[in-house]
């Protein structure tokens, strides 16, 4: 109803020109329509298939005036109040006598209430009609809409397959609605039916993800991302799913909170090869909406405003996505404070960043992940861009018999059947990636060797690679440092480094005491 209160207070005012841009023809058509029998004024539909045509109910009288300044002409010699629809006009309003015609027509609509309404995909008004003119953005289906029009699509498809049952039941078209949030309600359409013809409903939400993002698509810096994963498995992490557990009712569900706000995102840090990136996908997998990765690379262009215009562009893409998880791996490389060579050009990026993470209201998750901490900004890492900063450390022990036994499982290996603690002993200073790795390398000495992969094939190649914490002591015990007392573990709780200091100092004066206690 908003939309139509908007359209018929902009015909009372006597608006002379409105344009609408939408590729959602049908609906903008009928909206129109309505809105002019509404005011009781005729309707008038033009296009140069049909000509000018009075289509005041569903049938149309014969058109005429299929040229443009024909058709110009007659409505500014016709006298009469009218909305008039021209569809698909783009091509032919640069026409300098078709600017003068509209002109005229602008001019005399506070004495005959003549309204000329403009509809296509794109549409670009020359600065001589601006000043008469004024933009209906036509809003997008909500959820309740989109259900009833998969509902409707369901029932249509039962019918054309011979009665036949769809396998979706009432939580997958919530789902459904969910994700295709975003689209117009002919976008919507062929959605469901394309999910339908091609999986009857089998991994819907994922297939009709993918269907939303080629709908809306506009450039290749986003990319979606269909192979996702789930937190259960990532070993470890126990913070970071406890976190997203809280707030996966409030993002995707539909529970509210008075005064809650969305859930904003998470910055992931740490040692390379850790889990960041594979955490950051499994909060899409988990929760069942679209993962989008920004590769900030790509942002970059050689032409000036280009870059900022593909910032702004993205990210407008990711809210017409919503709900959804965006995905910027390596965030550091696209916004380093250190602008010694671009102009500026990444702190304005960085700029455009903060100011849509402060001020969008569309469900878009953000997770960030980042290795060199010495290139975020600080005015990245306040309170209140993300809901957290975690700290994704070397896996201890008990993670790393969990990453042992998912990797074994996911090739298709019993866990059970290997000494699972000794190898978590063995890998000690190893990452998640450098783990899986030494299976990987064990496959190979099993296929070239007796074809069995066995626990001391396992040790051998733990014991044949040098981890990261090896090669590069130094630089992973000064992040591990930095860290400490500076950020959330992803996997536990680590303690201040002046709460340590405390305990061992109480520990030496107890120590001292018992010791003066047996001295005397």
């Amino acid at each position: 109803m908003n939309d139509l209160n908007d359209l018929i207070t902009l015909i009372k005012s006597q608006t002379p020109i409105i344009i609408v841009e939408t590729e959602d023809e049908v609906r903008a058509y009928e909206l129109i329509r309505y809105a002019a029998l509404h005011l009781k004024q005729n309707f008038y539909r033009w296009s140069v298939a049909d000509g000018l045509t009075l289509a005041n109910n569903t049938q149309q009288t014969d058109g005429g005036y299929q040229d443009p300044p024909e058709l110009l002409h007659s409505i500014w010699n016709m006298k009469n109040p009218g909305v008039f629809l021209l569809l698909d006009f783009h091509p032919f309003i640069n026409d300098p006598k078709n600017i003068r015609l509209i002109k005229e027509i602008a001019l005399q609509t506070e004495r005959y209430r003549q309204t000329l309404v403009f509809l296509s995909a794109k549409f670009d008004l020359p600065a001589e009609l601006k000043t008469f003119a004024a933009n209906f953005e036509l809003e997008l289906p909500n959820r309740d809409i989109i259900e009833k029009i998969i509902r409707s699509q369901l029932k249509n498809w039962s019918i054309q397959n011979n009665g036949q049952a769809s396998s979706l039941n009432d939580d997958d078209i919530l789902k459904m609605s969910r994700v295709l949030c975003g689209l117009s309600t002919t976008e919507v359409k062929r959605a469901v039916l394309q999910t339908l013809r091609d999986s009857n409903g089998k991994n819907q939400i994922t297939g009709i993800g993918k269907l939303k993002y080629d709908a809306i698509r506009q450039s290749s810096v986003l990319s979606y991302e269909c192979d996702t994963s789930q937190l259960s498995q990532i070993g470890g992490f126990k913070n970071l799913k406890t976190l997203l557990q809280k707030r996966q009712m409030i993002f995707v569900g539909d529970k509210t909170v008075p005064g809650l706000d969305v859930p904003k995102g998470i910055l992931l840090l740490g040692v390379q090869g850790c889990g960041k990136s594979l955490a950051a996908k499994a909060v899409a997998g988990t929760w069942e909406i679209p993962l989008l990765r920004l590769d900030v690379g790509t942002l970059f262009d050689k032409y000036i405003g280009e870059t900022e215009r593909k910032t702004r562009d993205s990210l407008k893409m990711a809210e017409r996505m919503s709900p959804c998880v965006l995905w910027i791996d390596e965030i550091e490389k696209g916004i380093s404070p250190e602008d010694g060579h671009d102009g500026g050009l990444s702190q304005r990026v960085l700029g455009t960043l903060l100011t849509w993470m402060a001020e969008r209201k569309a469900p878009v998750f953000v997770a960030a992940t980042a290795n060199n901490i010495q290139n975020l900004p600080p005015e990245l890492l306040r309170k209140g861009r993300f809901d957290e900063v975690f700290f994704v450390d070397l896996p201890d022990e008990e993670m790393r018999k969990e990453i042992f036994s998912i990797h074994l499982k996911k090739r298709g290996f019993d866990p059970q059947k290997y000494n699972i603690a000794g190898l978590a002993q063995a890998s000690e200073g190893f990452s998640g990636a450098e783990i899986e790795q030494a299976i990987v390398s064990g496959l190979y000495s099993m296929a070239s060797g007796s074809g069995i992969l066995t626990n001391d094939i396992l040790i051998t190649e733990l014991k044949a690679t040098r981890p990261l914490s090896v090669l590069m002591a130094e630089q992973v015990d000064a992040l591990r440092e930095w860290a400490i007392d500076r950020t959330i573990s992803a996997n536990q709780f680590i303690l201040h480094h002046y709460t340590i200091k405390f305990f061992l100092f109480y520990h030496l004066i107890g120590t001292f005491r018992i010791f003066r206690l047996f001295n005397r």
